[in-house]
Order: structure tokens, then sequence, then C-alpha cells
């Protein structure tokens, strides 16, 4: 993988292909793998930029000590984006969103458009009975280390409480051994992800910088799934009504993982936006 340095340390990322840059985030406890099904898929005349970002299967640690609250991971990327000095992004989320909070930070400048996937929004923080194991595993002396050797385990990633309503279709096995061996390995990959999960969520504050995205200039896509309880379907319409250029997709038979449950639909999804948009603000 490359890499490159920003404030926080070193961050390794994917890339391919050449033209505007679409940089896809992922979710806690994933990497760039999550799209591992729908890249090679998307159209051409892009360049597609996939950094692991420090929620829990990233490869190294950053420095300690940083700032990885919420406002610390949008600065992250901020500072990513300025970096590889990407300018005029279309920048993709995916059940992690945080990063939906750079409009209400002041660090979208560099923010073309937006592509959101099932994605925490509004007072979804942390979300569903997912998001509440992983704050109990975060409260409890050993809990990461716990939970990630559970997740190993198909029977039990397939619970509701782990996996199970995050993707309709079964993880495989080599997918999750990838995305939990670095904090299987390394405790200071465990120390990134508990200084997140450990950092508190205001509910107040999330809806207002939730709803900051009204001050978003830029075209949207929302490719929301209609089925699922950890995303509910509401907060897709949601964001379409509060982002003045947003469009809503929803993709059936779909958990937060469309990507990995309906792939072919998400290509197309966002093959159509891409090619029809511009990201120019």
């Amino acid at each position: 993988m490359a890499t490159v340095e920003i404030p926080a340390g070193r961050i390794h990322y994917r890339e391919r292909g050449e033209g505007p840059p679409v940089v896809l985030l992922h979710g806690l406890l994933m990497n760039h793998t999550v799209w591992d099904s729908v890249i090679d898929a998307l159209p051409t005349g892009f360049r597609y930029v996939l950094p692991d970002l420090p929620l829990g299967a990233h490869p190294e640690p950053l420095r300690a000590g940083v700032d990885l609250s919420l406002r610390g991971l949008n600065h992250l990327v901020a500072d990513f984006l300025a970096a590889l000095d990407l300018r005029e992004v279309t920048l993709v989320h995916s059940d992690w969103g945080g990063a939906l909070f750079l409009t209400a930070y002041g660090l979208d400048e560099r923010i073309g458009r937006l592509i959101i996937f099932p994605s925490e929004a509004f007072d979804n923080f942390p979300p569903g009975l997912p998001g509440k194991t992983a704050a109990l595993a975060s409260a409890l002396p050993g809990g990461v280390v716990l939970a990630l050797r559970q997740m190993r385990v198909g029977l039990l990633r397939r619970s509701p409480l782990m996996f199970g309503w995050m993707a309709r279709s079964p993880l495989p096995d080599a997918l999750v051994h990838a995305w939990t061996e670095p904090g299987l390995r390394d405790p200071r990959i465990r120390a990134d992800l508990l200084a997140y999960t450990r950092s508190g969520f205001d509910k107040r504050e999330l809806i207002a910088n939730t709803e900051a995205l009204q001050h978003f200039p830029g075209e949207t896509l929302i490719v929301w799934s209609s089925a699922g309880k950890v995303m509910p379907r509401e907060h897709g319409h949601r964001l379409a009504a509060l982002i003045p250029r947003a469009r809503l997709v929803e993709i059936d038979d779909a958990y937060v993982l469309s990507m990995l449950d309906q792939p072919a639909a998400v290509v197309a999804a966002v093959t159509e936006f891409l090619t029809t948009t511009t990201a120019d603000r």
C-alpha cells in the first residue's frame, strides 16, 4: 500500500485510475477492502483513493496522543486530502458517519460531491445493536480483544450484536480475519480505536453537525438501503430532504454494507452519479 504522512501519523491507502478524485471511506473495525466487490466495476476516468482510517483495522498505529475524537478524525480526513493535494473530491461515506461533519467544522473546501451510503447520522452514534456492542466492548477491560476474537467465529459474527444486521450475506472469513488481525496483533491499534470510541458523543451536537449539511453546496447522492435496523431508512430520506442538491436511491435487499449485499445495484447508482454530475461547487 501507498502511505502519506500527516500530522497525526502515517496513513496507508490504495488507489487506482486517473482523473477526478473519488475517496472511499469505511466503517468501524473495517478497512478499504470493504469496497473490493465493487471497485473494479466502477467507471474509468476517475482516481479512486481508499484510505485505511484509524478505526481499528488500520495497519499502523498513529502517533501517541493525537486527537481521535469526531473532530480530530475530521481533521485527519481533511489533512489526508490536503497531503495528496486532492481537490473537487467526491467523498464516499459508509457506516462511519463522522466525516459527514466536515461541513460543520468548516473543513469541506476540498469536497465537491458527496455519496452517502447507510451511515451514522443525526443522533445515531453509535448505531443500533452493533454500535451498542462496540461501546460495551470499549468500556470493559479486554473487551476489544474479546470482540475481535468473537468476530472471527462465523456463528457469533452473524449475530445482530455484530455483523448480522450489517450485511444480509455472511461475511467471508478471510475478509474479517484481515479486519481483525491488526487489532489482535498490536495493542496500539486498539488504543487508537479506544481513543475514538471513548471520546464521547453529545446527541444535540451530533444532530446539529449533521444538519449543517444543509449548507453543503455540491451534488449529493444518497444510496440508502431499504431494509435493515442499524441505519434507519428514515435517515436516508431525512438527509435527502436536508441537503439542497441531493438525490436518493434506495437499494433493496441490503443492509448497511450494500456494496457487499448488492454490488451490481451499488455500481449502477454510483456510475450514473459520477458520470452525469460534476464536482464543481
